[in-house]
């Protein structure tokens, strides 16, 4: 048995112990759920909510003038948008969980279909009071493994897309200029905390730059008008194009280039793969592998074990 502190193997796929033995590898799928959920709310509210504005107000001492704060108040809260978490694995029901709290409606995207309420339960290790351990958090599941049902997927009216599958052959290069189409029908925010690969970060930024430009093209003030809001807050799904942010803690490559343009893209809050930081992560890493222990020692099955054939 060799147990991995990470989530993930894909960055031992290539070496003989995993292609060439029956080792049993298992991961520590299910630690990740409360850290990482927080940095995934912390960087959406952050953008939606105008932190940096808030904060360069403090920083010079300013008390917001009327016409900027005022414009403030069309920040739209979370109640009642959708949230789709493509890749309904620990971590995504946990954001589930958090988001449920606020208010907004849940769908979840998986490679094989749950039809059953046996198949849509968590199996792996779960942080206690966390998560979704019977999988009734979403109001609709989604699977497959093909474009088609992708795209079907994310067509269904998303305000916040949360990317949490695992980096498979099958899932590099996943989202691209096709699917940032289909989810600028809301002008989705998007945050990936899975892998950078997984997304063809030149079409993200082109995204993230078409709405944006929304802002650059607009007319200039008349003369004598109230001083421009800080803030620009459009409606969602106006018939504006791109997507309206973006919360990246992973990249590709990484680190990120000094001189990558994702640095610069609009609305794009990046962080250099910390999500998963946390004081309790050792500790519950060496939990899941006492569990398993202890199965292996009763004879049971493992939790968290690799399967090698699909790649997680």
């Amino acid at each position: 048995l060799i147990h991995f502190f990470s989530a993930g193997t894909n960055h031992v796929q290539t070496t003989p112990i995993y292609k060439d033995t029956t080792i049993a590898l298992t991961t520590s799928s299910g630690i990740h759920g409360p850290q990482i959920s927080e940095w995934v709310l912390l960087t959406s509210l952050v953008s939606s909510h105008a932190y940096h504005t808030l904060h360069s107000w403090q920083t010079q001492h300013l008390w917001g003038k009327q016409s900027q704060t005022s414009r403030l108040r069309t920040i739209r809260d979370n109640v009642g948008q959708r949230l789709a978490v493509l890749g309904y694995g620990s971590i995504g029901r946990q954001v589930a969980h958090v988001a449920k709290a606020m208010g907004m409606d849940v769908i979840a995207f998986t490679a094989s279909p749950r039809p059953t309420p046996e198949s849509k339960r968590d199996g792996g290790f779960i942080v206690p009071g966390t998560g979704d351990p019977d999988g009734t958090i979403p109001s609709a599941w989604y699977s497959g493994l093909d474009t088609a049902s992708l795209h079907h997927f994310l067509a269904q009216d998303i305000d916040w897309l949360v990317v949490s599958v695992p980096l498979t052959t099958q899932t590099h290069h996943l989202l691209g200029a096709p699917e940032f189409d289909l989810l600028a029908k809301r002008n989705a925010y998007v945050s990936n905390i899975s892998r950078g690969q997984i997304i063809v970060q030149a079409d993200l930024i082109a995204a993230l730059t078409a709405y944006a430009d929304a802002d650059a093209d607009a007319p200039p003030a008349a003369e004598g008008a109230p001083d421009p809001p800080a803030v620009v807050v459009a409606e969602q799904g106006a018939g504006r194009k791109g997507l309206r942010g973006a919360a990246l803690d992973v990249t590709d490559p990484e680190p990120l280039p000094e001189g990558d343009p994702l640095w610069d893209a609009p609305n794009c809050i990046v962080t250099p793969h910390i999500s998963g930081l946390s004081v309790m992560y050792a500790d519950r890493a060496f939990q899941v592998l006492e569990v398993n222990l202890t199965r292996r020692g009763e004879g049971k099955g493992l939790i968290n074990e690799v399967q090698r054939e699909r790649g997680y």
